[in-house]
């Protein structure tokens, strides 16, 4: 009895220990994130507290002048809208040469969450700082997810291993073995890693400049559609989750967001499909992961060809037909894992049969190319780009340059 009560009463003791512990642990990690992202607001607002809500620099003002006309005359004047007072004497198509995601989301804001209670101007002026905060607190949640015990796991010498034996890598190796959980389920450090990266995000000058109130640029929403793209999709890559390949529909509708309000959602695309198909090279290529890259690049692709600058470039471009490739790959590849199970087919025949269909999809795959290429249907390589590798076709103009 007494060796009972002794170990009942050092067990009520390190639960009470635990609980002390985690309540510390709760008040530290609330206190660092009220912190950083106050800090990260305020420095945000230092060009408004010293001069007011006022639009400067000049891509910003023509940002606001169009979000005026946005929100005086509707999205079907908008995007049939010639400006005859810019390019001056040719004039511009203004609906349909710019990325009007921000435009929307500042009409967006003043119909349907400020109203009568604050004016377009000041809204435009506040949005850099307002998404500056957001995409800091993404960035944080990327570091959460990257950190967990069931993302975490494993290595690369033991993938390297199951690559050679002919076999995926299983979920339960990627997982950590040891983890510590805290209140309301959150692990350590996944929970402290998070905190450090908004810290880092919110006074990364690379990311302030383009995130300072009153700078009304396409990058101050973009940045935060960027993230927040990065995040579900590596979200929907979760193990041990069923129906967690749904949130690559969500990362779709993310990506057209941002496709919508810059023309960075190129490096976007190539990111998500270069990490898809690295996935593949590491063995980590499961039905949830096809069905997660799959509804990404199909929901995606679909809604940012309604965008009228972007329209048919992520079926033609060169600089975003590798995302496409990784699309089509991962439905043979797909195809090959089914009928493989339906067959049972050994490491063998699995490797001949892949070699067959890919064979022949790469022979079709060129007949297309050869035969829609002397007809135009592939777009050049942006002059960005081709300034980044070949230094003798740069543009000469030293924004474009300067930007690559």
């Amino acid at each position: 009895m007494a060796e009972k009560k002794k170990k009942s009463a050092a067990t009520s003791s390190s639960g009470a220990s635990d609980s002390l512990l985690n309540m510390v642990w709760f008040g530290a990690v609330a206190y660092a994130l009220f912190l950083f992202l106050v800090n990260a607001y305020v420095i945000r607002l230092q060009a408004i507290e010293e001069y007011g809500p006022v639009i400067h620099e000049f891509d910003p003002y023509f940002n606001w002048r169009a979000t005026q006309y946005l929100y005086e005359n509707g999205y079907k004047k908008f995007f049939t809208w010639f400006d005859h007072k810019v390019w001056y004497p040719l004039g511009r198509p203004v609906g349909t040469t710019i990325y009007p995601g921000m435009q929307f989301t500042a009409v967006f804001l003043k119909n349907y969450v400020f109203g009568e209670s604050m004016t377009l101007n000041d809204i435009c002026c506040y949005i850099p700082a307002w998404f500056g905060v957001l995409a800091t607190i993404l960035v944080g949640c990327i570091a959460y997810e990257t950190s967990l015990s069931v993302n975490s796991g494993g290595t690369l010498i033991g993938v390297a291993v199951d690559a050679l034996k002919g076999q995926y890598t299983k979920s339960e190796d990627m997982t950590a073995k040891s983890v510590t959980r805290r209140l309301f389920g959150y692990e350590s450090p996944a929970v402290e890693c998070a905190i450090f990266a908004m810290g880092f995000m919110g006074i990364v000058p690379a990311h302030l400049m383009r995130s300072v109130g009153g700078g009304y640029d396409n990058e101050s929403v973009a940045v935060t559609a960027m993230t927040l793209t990065f995040y579900l999709w590596l979200r929907s890559l979760r193990n041990g989750e069923k129906y967690n390949y749904l949130l690559g529909i969500l990362a779709g509708v993310a990506y057209f967001y941002m496709a919508a309000a810059w023309g960075g959602y190129i490096f976007v695309l190539n990111m998500v499909g270069a990490h898809a198909a690295f996935l593949v090279l590491m063995g980590r290529f499961t039905s949830s992961v096809y069905l997660s890259y799959t509804l990404f690049y199909a929901v995606g692709t679909l809604l940012a060809i309604q965008i009228p600058v972007v329209g048919w470039s992520p079926l033609k471009s060169l600089e975003q037909l590798p995302a496409c490739a990784v699309f089509v790959g991962y439905q043979l590849l797909q195809y090959c894992e089914v009928m493989k199970k339906k067959n049972k087919w050994g490491r063998k025949e699995a490797w001949k049969f892949r070699i067959r269909v890919f064979g022949i999809a790469a022979v079709l795959g060129t007949m297309f190319i050869l035969a829609v290429t002397p007809k135009g249907y592939f777009g050049p390589i942006s002059s960005r780009v081709r300034g980044l590798f070949v230094p003798h076709t740069k543009t000469g103009n030293p924004l474009v340059d300067s930007v690559a």
